[in-house]
């Protein structure tokens, strides 16, 4: 099609037509009437995040509702009727291929229905709602030990609606099979409105139901009629592998005994013929051992060419990266954890890799799996560079999560272009695979694309993202070129083009799989399910003529709408346009810092991926001319922005956690500066921006500046602002004596054991406790150990949008942080938040000031214990302690909490590393009025669990929150370690 979605700007491409209004509003008026619970809304910024997933599509919808209730869902489809309506249910919005993507109305069942109903272990049966999260499925499981093993790498945000819907399976699927294995019943809405629970019929069940003459009748006699009469057709058709043609699944309808499973024929069929309400799934015994292989080759076609060598040591998975993958993996902050499993140097450079596993109860005979592997490889003739195994369950898990995360990792952009799913997930029998994949190299090395490509070779189904830039033309034309020799090229290889990820708006090119007979019965069957083409219009098969099936190129593409934006507005929220909706925003797992305001609420539009939506969008309209008709809908949309980033705690997870790297604090900023350039600022804003030389007036005579801020004047001042109460001040007792003056400065620059502790604004000024802990201790191992001045680090400046004096700010403070660092004397951080601003924020400065090098404090302990240049003393505490790591230091640097274990070791003292997320303070943000009840809510989610075992804390406003919450304050590890010191050299004498 060219660039016939790129619209010109004369035409409006947002609002909605007065044809669509007016059937907008006979649809409300008729969910009203039909007594609808749940939220509804038609603002631009609901439509905008509901407008995309993880493809290259931006479908528009006219509206999204959030169903209160599985009931909600009839009324829903019921007030749809006689309209000319088209719904889309939607759980996690990470499909590849358009699925939920809609012109209708949008049914996001993740808010509300994520219920785990019923649990019955004795029947080893589980009953859901659609909106369940698999991950979240499989933490409430784990305790009994079962789960549910269809295994997607989006596990952390896929619903099991949503697997269901495009019958979801992954890695293990050779023994584990796929999802409609697990189904036992589905409850859905019909066409008509009504309820009908899809169960496995048997003869005389069938001839009860074809006997109705009702919808369910219909349904069932068309589908009986089909399965016998075409049953030779469907035995010709369906290929014999692992990845078949789901959606619409004819093969295994029927059994010997004349019954029939609908199960298996709704199972993929994408929300097309029924919405599901509830799902009984059968689960497993959770294996007790898994043993892995890594296997690092000289060339990906050799890991590819290995399989069939692996294959009869019978592995549960074979997974497979090529160089891409792993280069992009190696820049990711799981990968330091896993150097010593992965390796980073070789003999060779590394071009493909696979993770080889297996699982199951009996030691031994996994044992046996493991060495015939292994001598598989020992006697095998590809090009295997080395191989080693893996035992340690924590490593295992973290290798999958890094294998989990490349289809995220493929996404991050490589200037303007990127990875893009349009031919993701293709699928042959597995012998098939290392030719197929030859020449699907060659495609795409003829179109002068670099790609990446992992994948379940095992199965035989391959991923490969090619990296395109898709605001231009050259490149939304080559979607259709290659799509169709890639069609063509597994079709000759006896495969497919869609393997797990569902058809969505390829559902074009079923007709050449299923054979021109059998793609006429699945009209029939869409027919029946739903003869006025409410459902998912559009996809995989047509019930009216007039409802034709949409093909990849006649779609608006993602990138069109990204065209329109300004030079300037794409470097300034380049991150916004490259996020690609793969959805690890969505994830709603307690221990994971990302994303606490999305956790809590359960809103889009107040997640990353949501903000970077709505970011894009806005930067879209300003960068239209004023009379283009999508202009005039930018003061509207600007409110909404503002409204979904005024809940961002700015915890920059989403700078490290999101594959793509989305900063949303940092784009945040900016918008926050643009946003203010026209409009007056608040009383609390100001105050803000002068926080920092306030604190240093306050520092100086902190007893009197805490009377002065704790009287009643000073409480209703701080009330009027917005504030509901402040931290008290206390500095540190050691400041005046211990600072690193110019003469000690000079003394100590080649002094091995001088080190400067870095005083930051906030701990220096409100937990100087800390401070006075980390000098203690480095004093009591032997260092001469000073105190620098405290620093004005800029960060409330920056999350407010005062750039230019957040610039001005970071700048005098670096100039007299790099004077310190001229002296070589390491320079140490203490706080987390604070500490990580050299490695993020400073970094995005544009100046001729140079970074110093500023190393945390527990990273400083550690390597001077490892090096042997300090021999801790033993101390004795018979306490065991939980370290909880601050949010963005989780992110950033996750290693963190092992150091500190590792330190607290090597003194004789028993802690372990800890997750919890973040603690809903995040510096101001939960002192303010509008925030109290949000701020709490997270602090309740992710934090207040962990407190019932001992726990330390490294981040102050981790420390401050829970004070403020449970009436005690949790230790830093340093303070901790100084306490058992102290106890330790206070001791009598024996």
């Amino acid at each position: 099609m060219g660039d016939a979605s790129h619209i010109s700007n004369t035409t409006s491409r947002l609002a909605l037509s007065a044809e669509d209004q007016d059937r907008w509003n006979r649809y409300k008026k008729a969910l009203s009437a039909e007594g609808f619970s749940g939220e509804i809304t038609d603002n631009l910024s609901a439509r905008l995040v509901g407008s995309t997933d993880n493809s290259i599509y931006q479908r528009l919808p006219l509206a999204v509702i959030y169903p209160g209730n599985t009931d909600d869902i009839n009324r829903a489809v019921r007030a749809a009727r006689g309209i000319d309506l088209t719904l889309s249910i939607r759980g996690g919005g990470t499909g590849t291929n358009g699925q939920s993507l809609t012109p209708g109305v949008v049914l996001d069942v993740g808010r509300h229905l994520s219920k785990i109903l019923d649990f019955n272990p004795e029947n080893e049966t589980v009953t859901v709602e659609p909106g369940v999260i698999l991950a979240r499925l499989n933490a409430f499981l784990r305790p009994h030990g079962f789960f549910f093993p269809p295994t997607v790498s989006t596990a952390t945000r896929a619903t099991i609606g949503g697997m269901v819907a495009t019958d979801a399976s992954g890695k293990g699927s050779r023994i584990y099979g796929r999802t409609s294995d697990y189904v036992l019943a589905l409850d859905v809405a019909l066409s008509d409105g009504t309820d009908h629970t899809v169960r496995p019929q048997t003869s005389e069940g069938l001839q009860e139901l074809t006997s109705r003459e009702d919808l369910v009748g219909a349904v069932y006699s068309t589908v009986k009629r089909v399965v016998r009469e075409r049953a030779a057709e469907i035995a010709r058709v369906f290929p014999d592998m692992n990845r078949g043609l789901t959606g619409y699944n004819l093969q295994n309808l029927g059994d010997d005994t004349g019954g029939l499973n609908l199960i298996r024929l709704l199972a993929g069929s994408e929300g097309t013929l029924a919405l599901t309400k509830k799902i009984t799934l059968k689960i497993k015994r959770l294996p007790k051992i898994r043993q892995l292989l890594v296997i690092r080759y000289g060339r990906f076609h050799d890991a590819l060419q290995n399989v069939q060598t692996l294959l009869p040591a019978e592995p549960a998975a074979i997974e497979v990266l090529d160089d891409k993958v792993l280069a992009r993996a190696s820049q990711d902050v799981v990968w330091a954890t896993l150097e010593a499993v992965l390796g980073t140097q070789s003999a060779r450079p590394v071009e493909g890799m696979s993770f080889v596993e297996f699982v199951g109860d009996d030691e031994k005979t996994l044992l046996q799996q493991k060495k015939k592997a292994l001598q598989l490889l020992e006697s095998c003739s590809e090009d295997v560079i080395d191989f080693k195994t893996v035992s340690d369950q924590n490593i295992i898990a973290q290798l999958w999560t890094l294998r989990e995360k490349s289809v995220g990792l493929l996404g991050r952009p490589e200037g303007q272009r990127q990875g893009v799913a349009f031919v993701e997930d293709t699928a042959v029998p597995p012998e098939n695979l290392p030719a197929f994949v030859a020449e699907f190299r060659d495609v795409l090395d003829r179109h002068g694309l670099t790609y990446g490509m992992f994948g379940h070779a095992d199965v035989g189904c391959l991923h490969v993202r090619p990296y395109m830039d898709m605001t231009h033309e050259r490149d939304r034309k080559l979607i259709r070129l290659i799509s169709n020799e890639v069609v063509s090229l597994t079709l000759r290889y006896g495969g497919l083009i869609w393997g797990e990820h569902g058809r969505g708006y390829r559902g074009e090119f079923s007709p050449l799989y299923f054979g021109e007979t059998l793609y006429a019965e699945l009209c029939n069957i869409k027919q029946a399910f739903d003869p006025e083409g409410l459902f998912n219009r559009g996809k995989l098969a047509s019930s009216q003529e007039g409802h034709i099936i949409e093909h990849i190129d006649t779609v608006p593409f993602k990138g069109s709408f990204d065209a329109d934006l300004t030079p300037a507005a794409r470097r300034r929220y380049g991150a916004a346009v490259s996020c690609n909706g793969n959805g690890a925003c969505f994830n709603k797992e307690p221990d994971q810092a990302m994303c606490p305001s999305y956790k809590a609420t359960g809103d889009k539009l107040q997640s990353p991926k949501g903000r970077a939506t709505l970011l894009r969008s806005w930067a879209r309209l300003r960068s239209l001319p004023d009379n283009a008709p999508d202009r005039a809908l930018l003061p509207a949309l600007t409110e909404e922005v503002k409204t979904a980033l005024d809940t961002c705690l700015s915890c920059k997870a989403c700078a490290t956690q999101c594959p793509i790297r989305v900063d949303i604090p940092a784009m945040r900023s900016r918008f926050l500066r643009a946003y203010y350039a026209t409009r007056k600022r608040s009383l609390r804003d100001r105050l803000i921006y002068v926080l920092e030389p306030l604190l240093k007036i306050a520092r100086a005579t902190p007893r009197l500046s805490n009377i002065a801020m704790q009287n009643i004047v000073s409480k209703a001042l701080i009330g009027k602002i917005g504030l509901i109460d402040l931290p008290i001040l206390c500095p540190t007792r050691h400041a005046r004596h211990v600072r690193a003056t110019p003469e000690w400065l000079h003394q100590n620059s080649s002094n091995p054991k001088a080190a400067i502790i870095l005083q930051d604004s906030f701990t220096g000024s409100f937990d100087g406790s800390v401070i006075d802990a980390a000098h203690s201790v480095l004093t009591a191992l032997g260092f001469d150990a000073r105190l620098s001045s405290v620093w004005d680090n800029g960060k409330a400046r920056h999350v407010r949008g005062y750039t230019n004096g957040f610039a001005k700010t970071a700048q005098n403070s670096l100039l007299m942080l790099e004077k310190l660092g001229q002296t070589g004397i390491p320079l140490i951080s203490v706080d987390a938040a604070t500490g990580l601003m050299f490695a993020q924020e400073y970094q995005a400065l544009k100046n001729d000031v140079s970074i110093p090098n500023v190393v945390s404090l527990e990273a400083f302990l550690r390597s001077a214990i490892d090096e042997n240049r300090i021999k801790p003393s033993r101390a004795q505490a018979h306490q065991h302690h939980t370290i909880l790591p601050h949010c963005t230091e989780q992110g950033a640097r996750p290693q963190s909490s092992a150091d500190w274990v590792a330190i607290l070791s090597s003194f004789g003292l028993s802690a372990t590393a800890g997750k919890a997320g973040c603690c809903g303070m995040a510096g101001l943000f939960g002192h303010e009025k509008e925030n109290a009840a949000l701020s709490r809510t997270i602090f309740d989610q992710n934090w207040a669990s962990h407190l019932k075992n001992p726990i330390l804390a490294t981040g102050y406003s981790c420390r401050c929150q829970t004070k403020r919450y449970t009436g005690k304050r949790p230790m830093h590890p340093i303070e901790w370690l100084n306490e058992c010191l102290l106890a330790n050299t206070e001791k009598p004498a024996a």
